[in-house]
């Protein structure tokens, strides 16, 4: 009983749930406040997303009443959410928190960062718009291009941790995390260095920011998957993406540079990497390119990212 209200705290509050959502929903606020800075704004406040959530709690849900699957366009952001709860609780936090071996590891958390982009596809189709089918193909092609990568990444961050622990492959994140605090962050391990870059490349396509939001390219297709939302269903969807952007950011800092620290000194550490994170591989690159096309960046992720990938597992599988 006792194992089963850790299990459903940690989904529900820490590390996910209520405190995942609130960090998530800041770490989207400080993103809009500093791009409007870089662009010469003042910007909204810092927890404008909170105040936006708020407010689309207490308008209408409208479902398209000729062409839209009710069902399903009501319940797919529900499915997003709920994926995204039980991934935040996979995150470690060095020093701080570990995840329980129920809930999964590695490889199960893979699963469940494909959710939301299926998620997306289903809700695009499920509304019966035109511009839903265009995000859905969209989202379906870019979800092809970078999840090969991920998978390469991972299974060489798995290689290296389990050959130097005594064993083939680990996909604990627990054994990852304890392997770099005792040998060293693979951040700063030139054989993981490939890996490292074919995972900066990863996460801003997986969060659908600028050159990569092409499914819900506001000029092109009107937010895509998610035009016929509105209310608390597409207050759903923005929990959903708050809730991703920690599970994600939190994945690449376990990855290749959990520090030390614990107690409350671990949590400002990691606090700290996963704002500056957030800051510099989303908000910067967002001000400063322009939207690729669904070619471009379907070409872009199967040479460069799967390139690099593809390189560090050669050389974790050699060394």
């Amino acid at each position: 009983m006792s194992n089963q209200v850790t299990l459903l705290s940690a989904v529900l509050l820490f590390p996910g749930g209520l405190f995942a959502l609130l960090f998530g929903l800041a770490l989207k606020g400080a993103d809009r406040r500093v791009a409007a800075r870089l662009q010469g704004r003042v910007g909204p406040p810092l927890m404008q997303p909170l105040f936006d959530l708020v407010k689309l709690g207490f308008k209408r849900t409208m479902v398209p009443s000729t062409t839209a699957s009710e069902t399903v366009f009501l319940g797919a952001p529900l499915v997003g959410v709920v994926s995204m709860l039980i991934a935040a609780a996979l995150v470690p936090i060095s020093g701080v928190y570990s995840p329980d071996p129920m809930l999964g590891n590695l490889l199960v958390l893979l699963y469940l960062l494909m959710v939301p982009g299926i998620v997306l596809m289903v809700a695009g189709s499920a509304s019966g718009s035109p511009y839903g089918a265009i995000g859905f193909s969209r989202e379906m092609a870019l979800m092809l291009a970078y999840e090969g990568p991920l998978v390469l990444v991972v299974a060489a961050v798995a290689l290296r941790t389990g050959w130097s622990e005594g064993h083939v492959i680990s996909f604990s994140l627990t054994e990852i995390v304890r392997h770099q605090q005792v040998h060293g962050a693979f951040l700063f391990d030139p054989v993981m260095w490939p890996a490292v870059a074919a995972f900066v490349f990863f996460y801003p396509a997986n969060l659908g920011i600028v050159p990569f939001d092409i499914p819900e390219a506001e000029t092109e297709v009107l937010e895509g998957p998610l035009l016929e939302y509105s209310g608390p269903a597409l207050g759903l969807f923005k929990i959903m993406s708050a809730l991703k952007a920690v599970v994600v950011l939190g994945l690449g800092i376990a990855l290749f540079m959990p520090l030390a620290p614990s107690g409350v000194l671990g949590l400002a550490v990691w606090l700290v990497e996963m704002l500056v994170l957030m800051l510099v591989g989303v908000t910067v690159v967002r001000v400063s390119v322009g939207r690729m096309r669904i070619d471009q960046a379907f070409a872009f992720f199967l040479k460069w990212p799967l390139l690099f990938a593809a390189a560090s597992l050669a050389v974790v599988v050699v060394v």
